[in-house]
């Protein structure tokens, strides 16, 4: 839903409410968890955060928070302050001077605990209200054999609405962006709480 002045908070939240009564816009729900349809276009991400116990706890807070979305020009509004399956988030973007609102819904929770690898995050799938259809899963990895913490997103999407169609490689330069800054934000949260 693209708009020239940013949503209010009540607009969000009656936005929020009408799409949560809707299905999602795709039929491979869950699969970040497996393996992406082929009709779709896959984006994968993954940065290294550091090392240790300390780093996940500071990563998975940090995701925990939203702090992946705290990004200037995106940012993630949800009415329930834990991230949990079935709650509706709304994702604002401000593009090229357009407020663009979309729809998702929290798909399922990764929290792995036992294992060499731990695993904690999340996925959500687009509502009728998206720019986009498909799934993106955001997880924090701790491989306790080497240490090393990363933060990986993978998503599959396609163009729901008809202007992210019409404007396509525009769509992919701002997917693309948000992966990048994501990754940084969530860096820059752990640093931030490891420097303490």
């Amino acid at each position: 839903m693209p708009s020239l002045r940013k949503p209010s908070p009540e607009l969000i939240r009656t936005f929020l409410s009408d799409q949560a009564k809707l299905k999602l816009t795709y039929a491979a729900i869950g699969a970040t968890a497996t393996t992406p349809p082929a009709a779709y276009v896959v984006d994968h991400t993954r940065v290294r955060l550091g090392e240790g116990e300390e780093v996940f706890t500071l990563a998975t807070t940090a995701l925990g928070r939203w702090d992946h979305f705290r990004l200037g020009w995106v940012e993630a509004w949800s009415s329930d302050p834990v991230i949990r399956v079935g709650t509706p988030v709304a994702v604002l973007a401000r593009i090229l001077g357009l407020w663009w609102l979309n729809a998702c819904r929290v798909v399922y929770i990764v929290d792995e605990s036992r294992g060499p690898v731990r695993r904690w995050g999340f996925a959500y799938g687009t509502l009728p209200g998206h720019a986009e259809s498909g799934e993106e899963r955001f997880q924090i990895e701790w491989d306790q054999t080497n240490g090393g913490v990363w933060y990986d997103i993978l998503a599959f999407s396609r163009p729901h609405h008809v202007l992210a169609r019409l404007g396509y490689p525009l769509t992919r330069r701002f997917q693309r962006r948000f992966a990048r800054d994501s990754a940084a934000a969530v860096a820059k949260a752990t640093m931030a709480g490891h420097g303490r």
